[in-house]
């Protein structure tokens, strides 16, 4: 049968699962205004309240130091950098002692994959942050995960047993990139592949914690691999549930070896709008403002996004690229309530801790 927007409207419409042709189709035919339509339809049945949240937390990069060396990389340094670091424990307090006294209820701590961190280091970081400090613990994403799997040979579903005792709280979704190994091969040989990616996050779903998933597009993908990704998230999601949220963000060319141009603000909301579309078991869906902007954040409300993600006290990675926004949480709500919505805070797992009527 030929594909058409009227056929997709009312496959839409009726509520339908999409095919990767049909989003394929999507990505390369539909109106980007309908688009945004469909895609508003679908947030509004899954949050009628017109509820956006947002969560208060601080992203704690701890190392820069990194042995995977990703072409897409501004981020990570060698061991004999004169720029590289390790936080220092007191450091990393710090951070927290900053983000609890401006309302913080999180920390997203990731770093790069340092050749000399253990399991046994972040079991007692872990432990550490948990006796002194009421806040959750998002962090370490798979390729981490996988890292301290391999330095000490234990399973992935042992490791993650080990960092839920010490006080890991939930995964973020990082390490995605595109989920196919075409492209994960180029982009970031030294890197875990899809399948391994996958099966952190099914391990970690299984033994009770969330995680959210990402997307970095606009690098060397072809648009049927940006459909695969999707789908993939959305086979995992139907087997185990444990997904919270998806973000798709935009790669960043700035000093980074693999260069080229980023993603134009279009193509990110055409992203955006297909992915709240495909992804019809996802909840929540992030506006990544951090790497689009403010303004571009506000808009992604009107395609498909519930969510403005972070306040990012402190943001690291995507800095290194040299694109840097930032928010208070006052400008945040501010954002919400002027594109007509009602703004609340959330926690790690998308309760709602506050609403600002």
């Amino acid at each position: 049968m030929t594909i058409t927007e009227s056929y997709m409207e009312e496959k839409i419409e009726q509520g339908g699962r999409l095919t990767a042709e049909e989003g394929l189709f999507l990505l390369d035919h539909a109106d980007l205004l309908t688009l945004g339509e469909w895609a508003t339809k679908i947030r509004d049945r899954k949050h009628p309240d017109g509820i956006v949240t947002f969560v208060i937390d601080r992203n704690i990069n701890y190392t820069n130091v990194c042995v995977n060396r990703c072409r897409f990389c501004a981020f990570y340094r060698s061991p004999d950098d004169p720029d590289a670091y390790l936080l220092t424990r007191k450091e990393i307090f710090d951070k927290i002692e900053e983000t609890l006294e401006a309302g913080g209820t999180q920390i997203l701590m990731q770093g790069g994959l340092h050749p000399d961190l253990s399991l046994d280091y972040f079991e007692d970081l872990f432990s550490a942050i948990k006796e002194r400090y009421p806040i959750t613990i998002h962090a370490l994403s798979p390729p981490e995960v996988v890292h301290l799997s391999e330095q000490t040979s234990l399973p992935i579903s042992g490791v993650l047993r080990r960092l839920i005792a010490a006080g890991l709280d939930s995964i973020p979704g990082g390490g995605a990139e595109i989920l196919e190994d075409r492209v994960r091969s180029f982009v970031s040989p030294k890197k875990i592949g899809t399948r391994q990616w996958l099966a952190v996050m099914k391990k970690a779903h299984q033994q009770g914690l969330r995680t959210t998933a990402t997307m970095m597009f606009g690098g060397v993908e072809k648009k049927v691999e940006q459909i695969h990704h999707l789908l993939r998230l959305r086979e995992l999601q139907d087997e185990t549930g444990g997904f919270t949220a998806f973000i798709p963000w935009s790669y960043q060319p700035g000093n980074t070896e693999l260069a080229g141009e980023t993603a134009t603000g279009i193509e990110y909301l055409r992203i955006l709008a297909i992915s709240r579309i495909l992804l019809d078991n996802f909840d929540n869906l992030q506006a990544s403002w951090v790497t689009q902007g403010a303004k571009m954040g506000q808009v992604a409300l009107f395609f498909g996004a519930n969510d403005m993600g972070s306040t990012m006290l402190e943001e690291n990675v995507v800095a290194a690229t040299g694109v840097s926004h930032a928010m208070t949480p006052d400008e945040i709500v501010r954002f919400i309530r002027d594109a007509g919505f009602l703004p609340a805070q959330r926690n790690n797992i998308y309760e709602i801790l506050k609403r600002f009527e």
